[in-house]
């Protein structure tokens, strides 16, 4: 079993919260990651700047009715490392499962 593979920037409960709602829709808005979040402005931009820098996630700003919107989706290598991620995680789950028994 090998952690060290774990992407810490996805790892956080926050990042990964946001990973996996973008994984299921192609846009999502800020308001409704703070939303299903439940989390603060400040707390959520912090986490969205991570994943942003990484190259995670795209931001897309735009108005709505003459009012600004920000929306996020998955990079191509947004989606590569969730799926990495996901595929790491199970792999740990199966082997301590295993163990368990």
């Amino acid at each position: 079993m090998d952690i060290t593979a774990i992407d810490r920037t996805i790892h956080s409960h926050v990042r990964l919260g946001i990973m996996t709602i973008l994984s299921t829709n192609d846009e999502v808005p800020f308001s409704y990651l703070k939303k299903s979040l439940k989390i603060t402005d400040g707390n959520l931009n912090t986490h969205l700047n991570v994943l942003e820098k990484a190259g995670y996630i795209k931001v897309k700003k735009s108005f709505v009715d003459n009012k600004p919107q920000t929306t996020y989706s998955l990079t191509k290598k947004g989606v590569d490392k969730f799926i990495e991620y996901i595929d790491i995680i199970e792999n740990i789950l199966k082997e301590a499962g295993g163990k368990l028994k």
